[in-house]
């Protein structure tokens, strides 16, 4: 097991740039961490079993615990690489479209503006549009989800086995066109909004995404925790709507109508997939994200080939823009054109990903304790793929300055904050050796319900709290040089005022000396009319030296033989 050595981060960030870099020093840190909750993960499957309170409670503290390193490793690392504080160097968008001029008082530059107020206004639409999403997306989920259970738990007539298959189909048809097309809402919202700084664009535009991506990747688990199990007698009822999805291979009317008296809630449904989005679902996304991309180009390069060679056979035309190419330069401009038909890499797609995992873990490990094992396997082929994938299948990135992983640094403490509440309503719901309730709601106890919600809320803020002051108090290479840097500017302001040889002057010793002539002086002077407090105030702090060497006496005086002795 080989990880990336600091080093080998410098170097990433070198060929390009600090925010690819960032990403991997993240997927590296998250996969060290890995390593205990797959380690206590794999005893508590063993010994605990699912639905564990003390795997909940474990695996909260650890969330708590990566996130706050995390956020000391980001400082870290910005030191390291000199970018600390970057982000507070916000580049302007091209498409920033202000309304007025004014000159600033200050520095006399002339700045554009866009009233606050307005892009208020414009923002205030992410209301409708989330509520939009929501019904769209939860809607399509949520009938697919009723279809389903109709399908595998309802219909009892000919052809069950292959038309349980009818619901995935639909969502695999269906979610990624209509979550392409949100996302060019939302994209389009974002421009509407007039952001006036790269930073803050991606920013809002990310926590649209996010927002659609939590729709998608989590809502079907809720659903199954906490829809059907406790609620499944009240509402398989009414699924006979979608009777119409297998009624032309049904044989009678009765194969299409849930029996109250034999449906028995299916406990194991939510296992299975929380089992398929960790495992079957990081299968699939890595053959779509590292294999089909290679397919594709492959595919594509050979269709090249072969069109050109056609084109050669009719007309000799087949060469095209490579006939002018110097032979000296053709192997070189070979590489260029081919690199130039390579996808451009985001790096935002990968960390969404690393976060959406992330928030499997943290909502629904407890369901399946296997989850980090799950995961830890696949980070370790992800950080090999994600490099193959930038170094050959993608064009090279161009490097970006950044101090941190961005917004997606707020969404690991949001589902680090879900986290200890869904833990704790899972832990309580199906506390009947992972059986949970039996499709009524009479088992549940609200009272109990919530409250174990509030005590796990409460807990992790105060968990969140101790562990980070805690983290503060620990000193890091990245702290100590920070540190040394303050001291060498203070240093340095200080031998510019005060002379090179400042830090090593000795402390100054005052001539005067207190004698009867200086002290009557002095209250002559005091006695003055026209001397004012500040002088009164000066007069007092003269030759402290003396009073000094009088305190130095007195305590020489007083101190013990055996303290003489020793000095």
């Amino acid at each position: 097991m080989t990880f990336l050595s600091v080093e080998d981060l410098d170097e990433i960030r070198d060929r390009f740039g600090e925010k690819i870099a960032y990403y991997f020093a993240f997927t590296q840190s998250y996969f060290q961490f890995l390593i205990f909750p797959a380690v206590f993960g794999f005893t508590a499957w063993v010994i605990l079993g699912s639905f564990s309170p003390l795997y909940a409670i474990v695996n909260g503290l650890w969330c708590v615990t990566f996130v706050e390193y995390w956020k000391r490793q980001e400082i870290d690392l910005g030191v390291r690489w000199g970018v600390k504080g970057v982000a507070g160097i916000q580049e302007k968008r091209r498409d920033f479209q202000h309304e007025k001029e004014v000159r600033d008082p200050v520095t006399g530059e002339t700045v554009r503006i866009f009233p606050a107020t307005k892009r208020l206004g414009r923002q205030l639409l992410q209301i409708p549009f989330a509520i939009l999403a929501a019904l769209a997306l939860g809607t399509l989920i949520a009938t697919c989800f009723g279809i389903e259970i109709f399908l595998s738990e309802v219909y009892t007539g000919p052809g069950q086995t292959l038309l349980v298959f009818l619901p995935t189909g639909l969502l695999t048809a269906l979610v990624p066109t209509l979550t392409t097309l949100l996302t060019g809402v939302a994209t389009r919202l974002n421009d509407y909004e007039n952001w006036e700084t790269s930073e803050s664009y991606e920013f809002a535009l990310t926590q649209k995404i996010f927002v659609l991506n939590f729709i998608t990747s989590y809502l079907p688990i809720f659903l199954t925790a906490f829809v059907y199990v406790p609620f499944g007698s009240l509402v398989v009822p009414y699924l006979d709507i979608f009777s119409m999805t297998a009624r032309p291979f049904a044989a009678n009317e009765k194969q299409l109508r849930a029996n109250q008296a034999s449906f028995m809630i299916n406990p194991s449904r939510l296992k299975k997939q929380v089992i398929y989005f960790t495992v079957t679902a990081q299968i699939v996304n890595f053959a779509l994200e590292t294999i089909m991309p290679y397919v594709k180009r492959r595919g594509f390069s050979k269709y090249q080939e072969m069109k050109s060679e056609r084109a050669a056979k009719k007309g000799g035309a087949g060469a095209g823009v490579t006939i002018n190419d110097l032979p000296e330069e053709a192997e070189f401009l070979k590489r260029v054109r081919q690199e130039a038909n390579l996808d451009v890499y985001e790096v935002a797609t990968d960390l969404r990903e690393m976060v959406v995992q992330y928030g499997y873990l943290s909502l629904f490990s407890v369901v399946w304790p296997l989850t980090p094992v799950s995961f830890i396997i696949n980070n370790w082929i992800e950080l090999r793929s994600d490099a193959v994938k930038i170094c050959v299948e993608m064009q090279r990135p161009t490097p970006l300055r950044a101090d941190s992983i961005g917004p997606w640094l707020d969404s690991l403490g949001f589902l680090t904050w879900l986290g200890s509440i869904t833990s704790a309503a899972l832990a309580y719901l199906f506390s009947n050796d992972g059986l949970g309730p039996d499709g009524t709601p009479a088992s549940i106890r609200g009272w109990a319900l919530l409250l174990a919600i509030f005590f796990s809320e409460h807990a992790y803020l105060l968990i969140r709290w101790g562990v980070r002051l805690a983290i503060s108090k620990i000193d890091s290479p990245g702290m100590e040089k920070e540190r040394a840097e303050r001291f060498m500017v203070r240093k340095r302001y200080l031998q510019d005022a005060m002379g090179q040889d400042v830090m090593n002057a000795p402390p100054s010793q005052m001539e005067e000396k207190i004698t009867r002539a200086s002290l009557e002086e002095d209250a002559r002077q005091g006695s003055l009319r026209t001397t004012s407090p500040q002088d009164h105030f000066w007069s007092r702090q003269r030759s402290w030296e003396e009073s000094v060497k009088v305190g130095v006496n007195l305590i020489e005086k007083m101190a013990p033989k055996e303290t003489k002795k020793e000095q």
